[in-house]
């Protein structure tokens, strides 16, 4: 079964935290999105931790996430056939 439209498919959450943590860093991720886990002593592992357990911050994880995708210059590329 594919899922072609869901850009979140066969992302991990780790690898959603870690791209977002490139793309903007821990201080605008903080900024972006007011969680503890981003803006005091902040790490990949903490912040699995907490949003594993909390649904709500990890909506607001993935929906950047989406939005982050969706702006980035490589978005409407197709793959060559």
């Amino acid at each position: 079964m594919s899922q072609p439209n869901d850009p979140l498919h066969g992302k991990t959450l780790q690898v959603i935290v870690e791209s977002l943590v490139e793309q903007y860093g821990w201080e605008e991720l903080g900024d972006r999105i007011n969680i503890r886990c981003f803006t005091h002593d902040p790490s990949v592992k903490s912040s699995l931790k907490f949003l594993r357990k909390t649904p709500w911050a990890r909506s607001k994880v993935e929906l950047l996430y989406v939005q982050s995708i969706k702006s980035s210059p490589w978005a409407n590329l197709k793959p060559k056939e």
